[in-house]
């Protein structure tokens, strides 16, 4: 758990604004929710996939943290004052939560179609702070180069929920220290090539400058929904066949575009249940996630250890 000044956000989109939810919370509480390492163990060996996706991600997102934030703030509520909880998926916020676009007019299952502003001074609903930087105002570590979030203790294994409130709380201060050395195994290790090794992104945050390397996002979801045949064993291999450079799709090489990812995506529906855990997280964040956590452990960038390597052997691939 970190505690955020609201003050941090100053210079944010009004659409990525928490201030606007609720202009006199005095602070924002970020809560991270831990990913056991032990749910990337069957992706990791090519042999159990389902669990992951349901437990790392859909349980926590959808399950847990908005019990935890409803305990949170009933707390908060028995001694007189109020929270507002933002947990993760859910939203229907004005911007794309793929590119962040405001005009994108893309049909994707998270984008709402027609929104506008209630008044002149506000913005239009939903207003969705950015998980990330939230989490860094918060003073729950640093972004780092794949773009994901890094604590001290877990590296790049956590979720996050957020809850405004008017409790009159000290904020912690921001994070000082150094996680990411920029290996750039995220990079190398990512199926779809989704990292930029070369172009960076930039942002000013409560006076610290942020960068990660320029993530494709469309290209990124390219490979989180299975569509690339070497790390995913449930797609055939002539699944593509009646798409323009179907071979090229199923082995990452080509950059999609937004409509061509959507198009893959309708295909992939007629070989797993996205319902039962399929389809989300195929990946298993390969490079982002996985090759960034082995690569921490290795070096001894983590308060939290274990016993044995998480990986003991060459990674698989089809």
């Amino acid at each position: 758990m970190g505690i955020g000044a609201m003050d941090r956000f100053e210079g944010a989109p009004k659409e990525m604004d928490p201030r606007y939810i609720f202009p006199e919370a005095k602070v924002i509480i970020g809560l991270a929710f831990r990913i056991p390492r032990g749910y990337l163990r069957g992706i990791e060996e090519g042999t159990h996939f389902y669990q992951y996706p349901a437990m790392g991600y859909s349980s926590i997102n959808e399950v847990y943290a908005p019990v935890v934030l409803r305990e949170l703030a009933c707390f908060l509520e028995d001694n007189g004052y109020e929270g507002v909880v933002i947990r993760n998926t859910g939203a229907r916020m004005v911007c794309s939560d793929v590119t962040g676009s405001y005009e994108e007019s893309l049909e994707f299952g998270r984008r709402i179609r027609y929104s506008e502003p209630v008044a002149p001074d506000r913005p239009a609903p939903d207003v969705m702070p950015h998980f990330r930087i939230a989490a860094f105002i918060c003073g729950l570590g640093e972004i780092g180069y794949s773009k994901l979030f890094l604590t001290p203790e877990f590296g790049p294994r956590q979720r996050f929920a957020f809850m405004l409130t008017d409790t009159p709380l000290e904020p912690d201060p921001l994070f000082d220290g150094e996680i990411c050395d920029r290996c750039m195994q995220c990079v190398k290790d990512c199926p779809v090539g989704a990292i930029s090794a070369t172009e960076t992104v930039k942002v000013t945050v409560a006076g610290r400058e942020l960068e990660w390397g320029r993530l494709a996002e469309w290209q990124c979801f390219h490979g989180y929904v299975g569509s690339v045949k070497e790390t995913n064993p449930f797609l055939p291999r002539d699944a593509f066949d009646k798409l323009p450079d179907g071979d090229k799709i199923l082995n990452g090489k080509k950059e999609l575009s937004p409509d061509e990812v959507l198009q893959v995506w309708k295909i992939l529906h007629q070989y797993y249940d996205y319902a039962a855990g399929y389809g989300s997280a195929i990946c298993g964040g390969r490079g982002c996630l996985r090759a960034c956590m082995v690569h921490l452990e290795e070096t001894g960038k983590l308060t939290r250890t274990f016993e044995r390597p998480f990986r003991t052997r060459k990674p698989w691939r089809l």
